[in-house]
């Protein structure tokens, strides 16, 4: 199983995003850009890769720890970025320290746990909207600045999601990963 720890943004927040992601394929150049599904708009905290199913026991009672020993937390959000010339992303504000706390308790939760995880990096919290295809040139630089006054409603990150990537379906065109939740587990509890 191919798995990753996330945040899921409720309706009322995907809808605020929707509607800034649906102005940006307004500007020139989308052909350059595919754009994630609303399905697939979450913030990964940590990303596990393929998990042999037989450590999904020892997985969850270590992620339904970490979720306890953190109080839920107030996020929005706000902005974007870009990865270089690949990903183009929203990011968030509000408990932003709170945020790469939970990121840090679920990669260590997943270490303790027995998964070989990579190299740990500094948490940068962001939604991924739409990736550079291959063959393009695309300068994101304009949806960036489209999104700086991106300002979505607060809403309180109140559960910790344990998520499975499904491969896109081979032979179709611009079908994308699925992703369903295996696990969701309350913060604070």
């Amino acid at each position: 199983m191919r798995l990753f720890a996330a945040v899921l943004p409720p309706e009322k927040a995907l809808d605020e995003l929707g509607l800034a992601v649906d102005r940006l394929h307004t500007l020139p150049g989308t052909d350059g850009l595919r754009w994630t599904g609303r399905d697939g708009w979450h913030f990964t905290l940590a990303f596990l890769g393929e998990v042999d199913e037989e450590l999904l026991p020892v997985i969850e009672e270590r992620f339904g720890r970490a979720a306890a020993r953190q109080a839920p937390f107030p996020l929005r959000i706000h902005g974007g970025g870009h990865f270089g010339r690949r990903a183009l992303w929203a990011g968030a504000a509000g408990g932003i320290d709170e945020m790469r706390l939970l990121a840090d308790r679920a990669d260590a939760a997943a270490r303790r746990a027995g998964v070989a995880m990579e190299e740990h990096r500094a948490y940068k919290a962001h939604l991924t909207i739409a990736r550079g295809r291959t063959g393009f040139d695309t300068d994101l630089r304009p949806y960036v600045e489209a999104l700086d006054t991106f300002e979505g409603g607060p809403w309180t990150v109140g559960e910790l999601a344990l998520m499975r990537s499904n491969p896109p379906v081979a032979g179709v065109p611009g079908a994308q990963p699925r992703y369903e939740a295996v696990r969701i587990w309350p913060l604070g509890r």
